[in-house]
């Protein structure tokens, strides 16, 4: 190492070499990105890769993973549904809550009897069970 190198030139140093590493890690997703899709924008080959290793996510949850807020995520999951890569579904668990809202009233067997009926009946039209 060089005696004369001063702190402040080793950190110009350290500085340089982290920024040499961001742009290569940015190029890589970029090729990353194409590879997957010509018109995938790298930032959302970051989500996509995060929800293909995690499940899917609330946009609240990617919120907090990627630090961003709730419209750019937003607008990063319009992306890769337009580009046919994700479906956006809704939360099973917000719908169980807005069932529960407004059947609060009725009685657990009237609530499984009905379910039931609606069975029957979507068999009886022969509707295959996509359940």
């Amino acid at each position: 190492m060089n005696a004369t190198l001063t702190r402040t030139d080793a950190l110009r140093d350290l500085e340089v070499e982290v920024g040499v590493l961001i742009r290569r890690v940015r190029r890589v997703i970029g090729e990353r990105a194409r590879a997957v899709h010509p018109d995938l924008l790298p930032s959302s080959y970051l989500m996509l890769s995060y929800v293909g290793d995690n499940g899917p996510l609330r946009a609240s949850a990617m919120c907090a993973v990627f630090e961003i807020d709730k419209g750019a995520i937003s607008r990063q999951v319009q992306h890769l549904i337009d580009l046919g890569l994700v479906d956006r579904a809704p939360d099973p668990e917000e719908r169980r809550e807005l069932l529960a809202e407004r059947l609060g009233d009725w009685p657990v067997e009237e609530l499984q009897e009905f379910a039931a009926s609606l069975r029957r009946y979507n068999d009886a039209l022969g509707i295959p069970a996509d359940r």
